[in-house]
């Protein structure tokens, strides 16, 4: 529990650093919500669209989870952890470098979400301009799973918690760590009525910290062996 404890809070922090990428993608949309007459306020429509997607988002965990822990049994365990860990921590290397702009390499990873998408598509076009509370939460349900570099290198340290619950947690803190930044969004862009580009700073900033994460956990892979054999080999 305490590895899922640890990884939560760290997919907490991504989720909040990775907001340079969520303003850009999701910032449009977020702004449209409540947007002319209808019977809910702006903010709420807002609030339960991000809470569609944050469920959306730990159903995924829960499934990249479940699938961690079958690897998990099908493999001797402690090499299973290993490749697992070692993946995921490649992959927030590989997301900080995309958060900075210094490689695309990330995208590519959207592509097997592609297809999913392309059947979701019309039904969320349905949905929009969201202005009630059951429209906003369906909507945010169905964006949540857009295809997204992001989500999906998330989706690689929820596979490390090898069990479904950890997974949903690890997805549901990053989700909640994305929240701030597409709110703030919102309510400038509904304001301004168009966004500023982001500065090259806050980019870098972001694609760094992540990327010191990635390498933070690579190094620590060193003397996970023997932690794992200490005791940290469960982890529900």
């Amino acid at each position: 529990m305490a590895l899922v404890a640890t990884l939560s809070a760290g997919a907490f922090a991504v989720g909040l650093l990775g907001g340079v990428h969520c303003m850009g993608m999701c910032g449009g949309i977020v702004a449209s919500l409540g947007a002319g007459q209808g019977a809910q306020p702006a903010w709420a429509v807002r609030f339960a669209y991000n809470g569609g997607r944050v469920a959306s988002y730990a159903i995924a965990g829960a499934l990249a989870g479940g699938l961690g822990g079958a690897g998990l049994l099908l493999g001797h365990l402690l090499p299973a952890q290993m490749i697992f860990y070692v993946l995921a921590n490649l992959l927030l290397v590989g997301l900080g470098l995309y958060l900075a702009g210094w490689t695309g390499f990330i995208v590519r990873l959207e592509g097997p979400g592609r297809r999913l998408w392309s059947h979701l598509q019309p039904l969320a076009s349905r949905l929009m301009p969201a202005r009630t509370l059951g429209q906003g939460l369906a909507l945010g349900a169905l964006w949540g799973w857009i295809p997204c570099g992001l989500v999906y290198s998330m989706l690689g340290t929820a596979l490390l918690t090898g069990s479904a619950g950890g997974g949903a947690l690890v997805m549901l803190a990053f989700g909640a760590g994305t929240v701030p930044n597409l709110l703030a969004t919102g309510w400038l862009l509904g304001r301004r009525g168009r966004g500023r580009p982001q500065a090259p700073w806050v980019r870098l900033t972001a694609g760094g910290l992540v990327t010191g994460f990635g390498l933070l956990g690579l190094a620590r892979a060193v003397t996970l062996g023997h932690t794992l054999r200490g005791g940290l080999a469960c982890f529900s």
